[in-house]
């Protein structure tokens, strides 16, 4: 989307081939924005709990009573329809057709859109499903199919649902099973724990989020299973097993039996299972060998190859976001696509211009959340030698918590990670209340390149927990 408007932006003729009614991808659909409107359900279920520390002793979760999962579903589900509507609209506006078909190449420089068959072709929006195959031309072509996720090749796959069914559950289940150790996993097991379901995360090795600094990591999975998830190191799921007969409707609870690898619980009782274990790119339909030496090359795992301008060994073929396989985040495929037409078609000024896929933040809508920046403590060292680093790190309890239990607290730490001998901030790790919106800011200081003594330099907003950031 960023680059096909900023494309026609700068008067090229430009189309969109998109080959799911719905636009705006994974993060409009069945990613960021309907599940950060989950994470705000339960979040707010848990800020009911802890009204009571606040001056309201009557407000309790029975009074409060169940959570309506049918109703936000549906409320949820209206609010991306109009997104997609607006989407659809901007599109429009800057003179870009969308065409809503399934793409393949012919060649080079051709390809053919192909109508799309089955229930998805009840497209009741603009544009109107094709009828027949299309051919187009294109002086350049740009690959942004985006991925899917995957299951494992087991008996009884198809009891689970993958990170994509998440959305269309019907409602909350009492029990559930989650595969998986990524943040995709680790945020479904919170929304699901946080609303009060039965939660089981299954993890291949002791520890979930093993790609961030353990201070996130090793924080987040201690308070989830303080908070009641049930995290099952070390297993992996063998088989799935119903006595419900079929045919069965994944949208809905019904009882399952999960067989594990685990000596110490080997078979696990739930109602919905959840494979979030990993995604796959989208270009195994697009008839890439037909393209003519030098052809587009792909990875192992299917994801095309790109240079610095996101070129693939085609020339003219480009590709950003998720088909590349690099940072698998919506704000990076949009970065990406703005740098990409600005480079292409935009004035001089912007003839070099590319994504820098350094010092990128990120964050985990986990419970409580958490964000990165920059290089973890470990690659910091292995990258700069111990000796050039130096960590500074704080673990306190967020003011909002003053009023409770101490059960009921949820923690907070702070690492930061810089580069002696001018103690550049190379790395930001933060976990517990506000990090997503922290981060946020202090990813401009990393980028721009600051030291741990410009942020000592700045005032403290107090009190906050962010101004343990520039008061360490």
């Amino acid at each position: 989307m960023g680059l096909s408007r900023r494309a026609a932006k700068y008067g090229k003729k430009v189309a969109v081939i998109e080959a799911s009614p719905r636009l705006g991808g994974t993060c409009v659909n069945v990613g960021c924005v309907p599940k950060k409107i989950m994470w705000h359900a339960a979040d707010t279920y848990e800020k009911v709990k802890d009204a009571r520390s606040y001056g309201f002793p009557n407000l309790s979760l029975e009074q409060v009573g169940s959570f309506d999962w049918a109703g936000i579903k549906t409320k949820r589900d209206a609010y991306v329809k109009r997104l997609n509507g607006i989407y659809e609209r901007n599109l429009e506006k800057d003179s870009v057709e969308y065409i809503f078909g399934r793409a393949k190449f012919l060649g080079k420089n051709e390809i053919q859109v192909d109508p799309i068959k089955g229930p998805v072709s009840s497209h009741d929006t603009n544009p109107p499903p094709l009828t027949e195959p299309k051919k187009m031309t294109a002086e350049r072509i740009c690959i942004a199919v985006g991925g899917h996720p995957i299951k494992p090749d087991i008996e009884g796959k198809d009891l689970a649902i993958d990170s994509d069914g998440f959305f269309d559950l019907a409602e909350l289940p009492k029990r559930v099973v989650l595969a998986g150790a990524g943040y995709i996993a680790v945020e479904f097991a919170g929304i699901f724990m946080a609303l009060g379901a039965e939660t089981h995360l299954l993890i291949r090795h002791d520890s979930f989020l093993r790609t961030f600094d353990p201070i996130l990591s090793d924080t987040v999975m201690k308070h989830m299973e303080h908070s009641g998830l049930h995290v099952h190191r070390q297993t992996n799921i063998k088989k799935i097993t119903t006595d419900a007969s079929g045919p069965h409707d994944l949208s809905k609870p019904f009882p399952k039996t999960v067989h594990t690898d685990s000596k110490e619980h080997p078979t696990i009782e739930a109602d919905c299972v959840l494979f979030a274990i990993g995604r796959q790119a989208d270009t195994d339909t697009l008839n890439l060998e037909s393209v003519a030496s030098p052809g587009v090359e792909l990875d192992k795992k299917g994801y095309v190859k790109v240079d610095e301008y996101q070129e693939s060994s085609a020339k003219n073929i480009l590709s950003i976001g998720d088909a590349i396989g690099k940072v698998e985040l919506t704000p990076v495929a949009i970065a990406a696509g703005r740098r990409l037409a600005n480079r292409l078609y935009g004035p001089a000024e912007f003839k070099d211009q590319k994504l820098d896929y350094n010092n990128i933040p990120s964050v985990v809508f986990s419970h409580p959340p958490c964000g990165s920046v920059g290089l973890t403590e470990k690659e910091a060292k292995e990258k700069h030698g111990e000796d050039k680093i130096k960590i500074y790190s704080s673990n306190f309890t967020a003011m909002y918590y003053s009023m409770m239990e101490q059960d009921d607290k949820q923690p907070t730490a702070f690492k930061m990670v810089c580069l002696l001998p001018e103690e550049k901030v190379i790395g930001i790790h933060i976990v517990g209340m506000g990090s997503d919106e922290i981060m946020q800011g202090f990813a401009v200081a990393v980028k721009m390149g600051a030291t741990k003594a410009q942020l000592d330099d700045t005032i403290a907003i107090h009190p906050t927990s962010a101004e343990e950031l520039v008061t360490m």
